[in-house]
């Protein structure tokens, strides 16, 4: 019996003739559909039954025989075998065309592959295929050339020249149409052909002169050798690119469906199948009554066209439209983009057990519950309360049991109560764009229709309750409900796998609420009383005797080594409520002495930041449990003081500062002398504008300081923005100060500032201006989505087969552990990524030893933890070696040791983690937060665009040739500047070695490098962005990496976000898996070929133990969608992009793809090979212990 479980590989290729008769069920001969009268199939027809099976399960065309009893019989009636109606979803038929046509992707595909077998340019073999021109088979004895064309009025004058023989034969011979090149497809000697084109790039190496046309000659034998190699290596034989018989695919997959006015819809595909089936069956009149040869011609091209529609309609010529003009889509249409087979049905399918409906905040829940309505929740788990009713025996039978659930009686609510209380559910928010994205939540049953959702995790969805919806999902398989329960429950998952920082973290009220139960107000109500302990103090403050924030002095209880100890502490009664909520033992304080005891773990403000910071610790410390404890209190705590604080915002709170009039007045004044020193010709242009814009700047920032320092430090709009709740200062400016300058929609920064804040009011002007960056932002903002989610799609895409498969990659090679150096990221002079941030959670590739005491820090392959990194950070320790996937041996995906820790717990991660799809998403899911723009730096004439945000990310991952270019210099040496009078400068390098080169810049270009600097070799000579290409070529591999990552890393950071170079190094990884093959000497490799680096050095060594010349290759940076479509599997590369492309190609070489990556897996239905999917674990065999 076949298995799908079974299934280790797929492989595609051409289908001969013979091949398409043995997928049919018979012959489809007419073009008829469904009968008008009766709507039954016709006969023979497009939905014939003899052919496709019945319409009715287990009931003929004529009705002789029903029901299952007749299983497999035949009609002799009306010739309908007695089975499943489902059978019309799987038999094929087939349509015997009356001449060959040629097959559209193999001939119009680029580049085409009968063109290239053939030798024949793509523009002459089309004037053969749709009847043009004559193609000379064989010369004969006359002057004529193999496979010229000749049109017709050529033919009829070589007729007349060359007198025909006694038979009245001509003596050369020409054909016409596919007939014609399917001849000469079979006359075709696959080992001949690359034998000679092997020995024609021999001889073309020998007499190289190193001309152009040389290039392209050798390529264009490349390509040519490339597509006869794949026709000897498959076994496909090049005349099955010509079709004799086209398959027809089974009528239930394009149905057709009667509509409530009696009229017929259609799929598009039986419109195009009836015109070949009425073409052809023309074509076959037509041979049969002798017709004119110019006749039968013009139907068989007719013929050839009709094929082409239904294959790829629009590839070549008109596409042909259905009613209203509109294309109808063809059998390449359904496999093509997103609505397509591959990522519509495939990739992508709806699922039972699932239901959608609003959100809203639900405080009194638990972190790890979800509220789900009930009348959700009874139709979600239906099939397990039957059960219950049924072994509870409330009901009889299964029948029985469905009818008190849909009368909902009262016991029903019992048995849902106790199916639900073990069974998790699943909660997704689209668009889900990491792996936070779907969570798992025990549910609790509610009134009402909407799905409640415990505030804290809604940072992780990006969810709010202004009308957000979500999808709930349940596990079916106890399998199913144990991975959601231990990988997927939300108290599982604090930490984002981004940067192992939480994301579980209290914000807006709960923020402001434990701001204010933490502040201190001098002069506070029952300021310097003193209490006996804790609970008279809280009495005190719930009889209205003492503020929250007022200090008071408490005495505390306490137990050190054993032994009780009491003091009196000074401190507020909120501060005291608030450490109440947290662990006393979290090393956020030292616990060493009697006196360390009676600290308060947090004796300080605590705003956002310090938030995230107490959940950190908690969690380092304590675990999982502990922390959602934790946050459950924090949470309660938060809701309940920033209500009792009765925060609120009103306009009496805007303060606009008195001195605001005057700084103004000022600034006039100076942008009025600048004005003046310009019109005198003592300022240029630039130097004008700059110089109004920093005056407007300066002012703009005093007037803020103004601001902040006339808000006292209870005004809540201040609190909200000081503890992080919400607001930031440069809100508060443009609320209290003034809104200052803004950027016109070029990007270019106006001189006229906004003078006035939105307490005061715009004027209409002011207002005017202020319109153009709000629209540009929004406008950035849609753009932005849509971009970011293409990029994510893309490095998913290019990721998605790297999984952790197994422990080292260096055991038992013998090999010495490789690894990367690591040390602080600079840019412009400051460190935006700490070594001590880098190597955490990194496996050191060799010991690390104080410098100091001589000790070993860190041991070889041992996982650098946090306080490993700090100890190694406070050695003076500047760099690290640490393993990187970027130099792990692992085929096809990384060792856990070379990945390091899993971040989202700090353990090494386990083997099955699918960690290239979390890099994937640690990159993707914050490019909504990079800015889309290429900012102008205020300058009229500074003209420098630098990239920055997702355009730059993109730009480094496509690696694409950045916009304005800096020169390297390819070889180590000292710097020479020489003028030259045609607007150009010259920069000569004289080498250490005596060599010079030559770079000519032009003028306009800012130089790095002084007259007479010595310079290393990929020293920047001019400003402006590095091209990767050049990097590697003058490097190598090692500075592209380092290079590639440390760009993103700038990108990112400059917007707050942190990403842990893990992620990056994987995709990175990816982008430098193929090389080039320059010689290809006795490998089987062809010469100019991308081939993987690993297969690359496996059969190199293989042909070196056998005694012969191993290949050379130069290694390659590929952009992320090159990448992509380069992969070994022909399926995920199918479901990317260029769909018809690729399968082409797949099916010419006869690819296997081996399901190694996940997307294959998905498609063809099987589990993924992550986690519990892997080979290694499903094939354990359990032994019972006796």
């Amino acid at each position: 019996m076949f298995e799908l479980t079974n299934l280790d590989s797929i492989q595609i290729g051409l289908a001969s003739p013979e091949k398409i008769r043995e997928w049919s069920h018979g012959e489809v001969e007419k073009a008829e559909t469904i009968n008008y009268r009766t709507l039954k199939p016709e006969r023979d027809g497009l939905f014939c039954e003899r052919i496709f099976g019945p319409t009715k399960d287990w009931e003929c065309n004529c009705g002789k025989y029903k029901r299952t009893h007749h299983k497999g019989v035949v009609c002799d009636k009306c010739g309908v075998e007695v089975t499943k109606s489902k059978v019309r979803r799987e038999r094929m038929g087939h349509i015997e065309l009356a001449a060959p046509v040629s097959h559209i992707w193999y001939f119009k595909g680029i580049p085409s592959r009968m063109g290239m077998l053939l030798n024949i340019p793509p523009r002459a073999l089309e004037q053969v295929l749709y009847f043009a021109s004559y193609i000379v088979l064989d010369p004969g004895t006359t002057s004529l050339e193999m496979h010229q064309l000749l049109s017709e009025t050529e033919y009829q004058y070589v007729l007349t020249k060359y007198q025909a023989d006694e038979t009245g034969k001509p003596p050369f011979r020409v054909g016409i149409g596919a007939e014609a090149v399917r001849e000469m497809l079979r006359e075709i000697d696959l080992d001949v052909l690359a034998a000679e084109l092997r020995q024609e790039l021999a001889d073309l190496a020998a007499k190289s002169t190193g001309r152009d046309s040389e290039g392209q000659k050798r390529q264009r034998i490349v390509k040519r050798l490339e597509v006869v190699e794949a026709f000897r290596q498959s076994g496909n034989k090049p005349e099955w690119m010509i079709l004799e018989v086209v398959p027809v695919i089974p009528p239930e997959l394009r149905p057709m469906v009667q509509l409530d006015g009696g009229r017929f819809a259609t799929a598009d595909l039986n419109d195009l199948y009836r015109r070949v089936i009425n073409r052809n069956n023309r074509l076959k009149r037509m041979l049969e009554m002798g017709a004119p040869d110019i006749i039968v011609r013009n139907e068989k091209r007719m013929l050839q066209e009709a094929v082409d529609a239904l294959i790829d309609n629009g590839r070549r010529g008109r596409p042909v439209t259905g009613a209203g003009g509109r294309q109808l889509k063809s059998l390449s249409d359904l496999l093509r983009g997103k609505q397509g087979r591959f990522r519509q049905n495939l990739l992508g399918k709806r699922v039972d057990y699932s239901g959608r409906s609003v959100i809203v905040v639900g405080p009194t829940l638990k972190l790890y519950q979800c509220g789900l309505p009930k009348e959700m929740a009874l139709e979600l788990f239906k099939p397990f309360v039957i059960q219950k009713l049924v072994t509870l025996g409330l009901a009889g039978n299964i029948r029985s049991a469905k009818r008190a659930v849909e009368r909902v009686k009262s016991e029903v609510w019992d048995v849902l109560e106790s199916v639900i209380r073990d069974h998790p559910v699943m909660l997704n928010r689209a668009p889900t764009l990491h792996r936070l994205g779907i969570q798992a939540f025990e549910p609790v049953l509610v009134e009402g229709k909407a799905l409640k959702v415990h505030p804290l995790v809604c940072t992780a969805f990006n969810a709010d309750f202004d009308g957000d919806q979500m999808a709930v999902h349940v596990p079916l398989s106890m399998e199913a409900q144990a991975e959601a329960r231990f990988l997927m429950l939300s108290a599982n998952n604090i930490l984002k796998p981004q940067d192992g920082k939480p994301v579980v973290s209290p914000t807006q009220d709960m923020v402001l609420g434990c701001y204010y139960l933490t502040l201190i107000r001098p002069g506070a109500k029952g300021e310097g009383r003193y209490f006996t302990d804790l609970d008279e103090a809280l009495m005190a403050y719930d009889t209205g005797e003492l503020s929250l924030q007022a200090k008071c002095h408490i005495r505390l209880k306490r137990t050190f080594e054993g032994e009780e100890y009491e003091k009196i502490v000074e401190t507020t009664v909120g501060r005291v409520i608030f450490n109440q909520a947290i662990p006393q033992n979290m090393g956020m304080c030292p616990r060493e002495t009697v006196d360390d005891m009676f600290k308060l773990e947090v004796d300080k403000v605590v705003d956002k930041k310090e938030l995230g910071r107490i959940v950190d610790n908690c969690y380092r410390a304590h675990g999982v449990t502990a922390t959602a404890t934790m946050l459950d209190n924090i949470k309660a705590l938060g809701f309940k003081f920033s209500t009792r604080g009765a925060i609120t915002v009103s306009v009496a709170d805007i303060i606009v500062p008195e001195t605001k009039q005057t700084i103004l007045v000022d600034a006039e004044k100076r942008v009025h002398d600048t004005e003046r020193a310009f019109r005198r010709g003592m300022l240029s242009e630039r130097d004008r504008y700059k110089s109004v814009i920093e005056t407007w700047e300066q002012a703009t920032k005093d007037v803020t300081n103004e601001v902040m320092r006339s808000l006292e430090e209870f005004n809540p709009i201040n609190m909200m923005a000081t503890s992080g709740a919400r607001g930031s200062v440069n809100q508060i400016r443009q609320l209290a100060g003034m809104r200052g300058l803004m950027a016109s929609p070029s990007g270019k920064i106006i001189e006229l500032p906004i003078r006035s804040n939105f307490r005061e009011g715009l004027s209409v002007l002011e207002f005017f201006l202020s319109s153009h960056g709000s629209r540009k932002s929004l406008a950035d903002t849609a753009l932005k989505t849509a971009d970011s989610g293409y990029m994510t799609r893309r490095l998913v895409d290019v990721a998605q087969e790297i999984i952790v498969r197994e422990l080292d990659c260096f055991e038992g090679t013998g090999e010495k552990v490789r690894g990367i150096t690591v040390s602080d990221v600079y840019n412009d002079g400051g460190v935006i990524e700490t070594m001590k941030d880098r190597i955490r959670g990194r496996v050191a590739a060799e010991d690390v030893i104080d410098p100091n005491t001589g000790e070993v820090i860190v041991s070889l392959n041992e996982l650098i933890t946090h306080d490993l990194a700090d100890k190694i950070e406070a050695a003076g320790i500047k760099e690290v070696t640490v393993r990187s996937a970027l130099t792990c041996q692992n085929e096809h995906g990384v060792c856990a040791r070379c990945y390091g820790a899993n971040m989202t717990n700090g353990r090494l991660v386990d083997v099955g983690e699918a960690v290239g799809i979390i890099a994937a998403q640690s990159i993707g899911e914050p490019g909504t937060q990079l800015t889309m723009r290429t900012f102008h730096t205020g300058g009229v004439a500074t003209g420098e665009d630098i990239t920055q945000g997702l355009p730059r990310v993109e730009e480094i991952f496509e690696a694409r040739r950045p916009k304005r270019e800096a020169t390297l210099a390819e070889i180590a040496g000292v710097v020479h500047l020489q003028q030259d009078n045609k607007k150009r400068r010259e920069i000569v390098i004289t080498g250490d070695d005596g060599d010079s080169k030559k770079y000519t810049i032009s003028y306009d270009s800012k130089l790095k490098v002084n007259d007479g600097d010595h310079v290393e070799a990929g020293a920047e000579l001019i400003e402006g962005s590095i091209n990767p290409h050049d990097l590697l070529r003058i490097l190598g591999v090692k500075a592209v990496q380092d290079y590639q990552v440390r760009e993103v890393q700038i990108v990112y950071r400059a917007q707050g976000i942190e990403i842990a170079d893990k992620h990056i190094e994987i995709i990175v990884r990816q982008m430098m898996r193929k090389v080039k093959v320059e010689e290809a000497n006795d490998t089987s490799m062809l010469p100019g070929s991308l081939v993987d680096i690993f297969r690359f050095e496996r059969e190199n060594l293989e042909t070196l133990m056998a005694g012969k010349r191993p290949a050379t290759a130069k290694r390659i940076l590929l952009g992320i969608t090159k990448a992509s479509l380069a992969t070994e599997s022909f399926l995920s590369a199918a479901s990317f992009q260029e769909t018809t492309r690729v399968l082409t190609e797949a099916a010419i070489k006869g690819k296997v793809d081996p399901l190694l990556g996940l997307k294959e897996n998905i498609m063809i239905g099987k589990l993924i090979p992550a986690g519990t999917g892997m080979r290694r674990y499903k094939n354990i065999d359990i032994h019972e212990a006796y």
